[in-house]
C-alpha cells in the first residue's frame, strides 16, 4: 500500500472513530447491560414482583370498552402479554383518526399517547442503547452513527491488514504509552472484528430502515412501497371488513392456539408477547400473535390467525418462514445475542464492553498522538478531547450506575420506581461533565472512576440488605438473576476502582507533560540543578 493512501485511511479512520466514539461508547455500554434486561428489570421493581397480579382474564372487556369509545380502534388495536418480568404489564395499542397512537394499560380508565409514559430502569438502559435518551431523532442519529461506525471498521481493516498476524497478540506494556494504547485498541478490534461488522451492519438497518423506506417509496415506487413492506413483514394476509357483528376470541385463547400451531409446525417452543386485531368485532376479522421461540437464530416470529373461529391462515415461524421475514428476524437475533443460551448472553456483555473500550482507547490514542511532550501546557484540541473523553465516557459511567442507585433507594421516600430513572440519569451526566470542566480532567478522571466504583459497589450491598427478603425467595425458586445483578454491579464496582487506582498512579506519577498529570514539572532551571546534584 502507497504511504500516501494509508494515510488517507488512517485520517479516515480517526475523523470517523472520533465522530462516532462517544455515541458508541454509550451504545456499546448500555447495549452490555441489555444483556440482561429481564433480569434487571425484575432486580429495580422489587415491589411488582411480590405483588404481581397482571393475566388476559379481563383483555377480552378492556378492548370491547376501547373499542366502543374510540371507534378508530376498530381498525387495528394490539395488545400486549403479561411476561416474567414485571414491568411488562397488558396494555392495549391503538391509532386515533388523527394519527396520534394511543395506549390503555388493563385497569386504567383512560387512554394516553403511546410515547407519553415513563420507562422502567432496563427500558430505559435499552432505549439508551438504541437512541441515547434523545427522543424521535436519536434513532436516526444512531443509525447516521452505525454508517459512520461501519466506514471506520474497513479503514481499520484496511491499515492493518498487512500486519495482521503479526498485531494479533502484540501488547507491548511500558513507558511508552502511545504504543500500549495502539496495541491494546489493536487486539481488541481485530479479535471481535466479526462481531462488530454485525453490529454496524444490523444497526444501520435496524435504525434507517424507516428513512429508506420513506426515500424509496417517493423515489421509485409511487408511494405503493409502505403499504407492501407492512404486509412482507407481517403474516397476516391481505383482509376486509365483511361487515355484520362478531364475536372475537380473546386474546388468551388465541395466544393458546397461535402456541399449539407454532409447536405442531415444529417450533422448539413458541411464547405470545403480543397480538393485534384487524376489523375487531366485524365479520372478516382477523389476528396476528407474536412470539419468541428458542432454538433458532431469529426467534421472533408470527401466527395468523381467523379472530372469530380461531383457524391458523399463515405462519412465519423458523422452519416455515418465506426468504423475508427469515432475513428480518436474522437482523434482530443477530445484533441483540438473542438466539442463544445463558453462555451467549455473557459473551455479547463481554463484547459490549469491549467495543466500549475500543472506542474509549480510540480517544486516548489521538490524545497520545498529539500531546506535546516538552512542555506542560497541551494544545486545545487535546485538552478539549481529553475533557470530552472524560465527561461522556466516564460521566456516562458514573450516570448510569447512579440511575440505578435512585432506582433503588428514592422509592423507598415514595417515588416512581418508573418516574426517577430519566432524571437521575441526566441530572447525574450533566454534573460529570461539569465536574470534568471544573477539575480537569486529570483529577477528574479519577474522581469520576471512584465514584462510579462506590456507587456500583453500594448498588449490589444496599440491594442484599433492603430487599434480603425478595432475594431469598428468588433463590428458593431457583431464579438467580437478581443476584446475579448485585454480584456484577460489585465486580463492575471493583474494576472502576482498579481503573482508578491506575489512573490516579498516571497522574502522580507518569510524565508531567501531559494532561493526564496532576502534577507540573520542574521549571528549566530546577531542572538543570537536578541534572548537576
Amino acid at each position: 500500500m502507497k504511504a500516501s493512501t494509508l494515510r488517507t485511511f488512517t485520517t479516515v479512520h480517526t475523523w470517523t472513530g472520533l465522530l462516532a466514539g462517544f455515541a458508541l461508547f454509550i451504545a456499546f455500554y448500555a447495549g452490555a447491560l441489555t444483556m440482561f434486561h429481564e433480569q434487571i428489570d425484575t432486580w429495580a421493581l422489587p415491589q411488582a414482583t411480590m405483588a404481581r397480579a397482571d393475566t388476559m382474564d379481563r383483555a377480552r372487556a378492556m378492548l370491547d370498552d376501547i373499542v366502543a369509545r374510540h371507534p378508530a380502534a376498530r381498525a387495528q388495536i394490539g395488545v400486549t402479554y403479561p411476561a416474567d418480568h414485571p414491568s411488562h404489564e397488558v396494555a392495549a395499542y391503538w391509532m386515533e383518526k388523527d394519527g396520534s397512537w394511543k395506549t390503555q394499560t388493563l385497569g386504567a380508565a383512560t387512554p394516553r399517547d403511546s410515547e407519553d409514559h415513563e420507562h422502567g430502569l432496563a427500558d430505559f438502559i435499552y432505549e439508551l442503547h438504541y437512541d441515547l435518551g434523545i427522543p424521535v431523532v436519536g434513532i436516526y442519529l444512531m443509525g447516521v452513527v452505525s454508517v459512520i461506525y461501519g466506514l471506520a471498521l474497513l479503514t481499520g481493516l484496511l491499515i492493518h491488514l498487512p500486519n495482521l498476524v503479526r498485531e494479533l497478540f502484540a501488547l507491548r506494556p511500558g513507558r511508552n504509552l502511545k504504543r500500549l494504547w495502539q496495541d491494546a485498541h489493536n487486539v481488541i478490534g481485530i479479535l471481535s472484528l466479526p462481531f462488530h461488522i454485525i453490529f454496524a451492519i444490523t444497526g444501520a438497518l435496524l435504525c434507517l430502515t424507516l428513512v429508506m423506506l420513506m426515500a424509496f417509496n417517493t423515489v421509485a415506487f409511487d408511494g405503493k412501497l409502505m403499504p407492501a413492506f407492512d404486509r412482507m413483514t407481517s403474516s397476516l394476509p391481505e383482509t376486509k371488513a365483511k361487515g355484520g357483528v362478531a364475536v372475537m376470541l380473546s386474546p388468551a385463547e388465541l395466544g393458546a392456539r397461535a402456541r399449539h400451531a407454532a409447536l405442531a409446525a415444529g417450533a422448539a417452543d413458541f411464547s405470545p408477547d403480543y397480538m393485534r386485531y384487524v376489523h375487531y368485532g366485524q365479520q372478516g376479522a382477523t389476528a396476528e400473535v407474536r412470539g419468541t421461540s428458542t432454538k433458532t437464530l431469529g426467534e421472533y416470529g408470527s401466527v395468523a390467525l381467523d379472530a372469530v373461529d380461531g383457524r391458523v391462515l399463515n405462519m412465519q415461524l423458523a422452519g416455515v418462514r418465506d426468504a423475508n421475514h427469515a432475513t428480518y428476524s436474522a437482523i434482530f437475533g443477530l445484533h441483540f445475542g438473542s438466539f442463544g443460551n445463558l453462555s451467549l448472553r455473557w459473551l455479547y456483555f463481554l463484547l459490549g464492553l469491549a467495543g466500549a473500550f475500543l472506542f474509549y482507547s480510540g480517544n486516548l490514542l489521538y490524545i497520545e498522538s498529539r500531546r506535546k511532550r516538552r512542555q506542560a501546557d497541551q494544545p486545545m484540541k487535546v485538552r478539549a478531547m481529553a475533557t470530552a473523553t472524560v465527561g461522556v465516557c466516564i460521566g456516562s459511567c458514573f450516570a448510569i450506575s447512579m440511575t440505578f442507585l435512585g432506582s433503588l433507594l428514592l422509592p423507598l421516600w415514595g417515588a416512581s420506581a418508573t418516574a426517577i430513572v430519566q432524571p437521575v440519569c441526566f441530572t447525574a451526566f450533566a454534573a460529570a461533565i461539569l465536574w470534568t470542566f471544573w477539575r480537569r480532567p486529570a483529577k477528574a478522571a479519577v474522581e469520576l472512576l471512584w465514584g462510579t466504583a462506590v456507587v456500583s459497589v453500594a448498588v449490589g450491598v444496599l440491594d442484599v440488605v433492603i430487599y434480603r427478603e425478595r432475594l431469598a425467595r428468588t433463590l428458593g425458586e431457583g431464579d438467580f438473576g437478581v443476584l446475579g445483578v448485585d454480584l456484577v454491579a460489585i465486580a463492575m464496582g471493583i474494576g472502576f476502582a482498579w481503573l482508578g487506582i491506575a489512573t490516579r498512579r498516571r497522574a502522580v506519577d507518569g510524565d508531567p507533560c501531559s494532561v493526564w498529570s496532576s502534577r507540573r514539572p520542574a521549571p528549566p532551571t530546577q531542572a538543570v540543578e537536578l541534572q548537576e546534584a
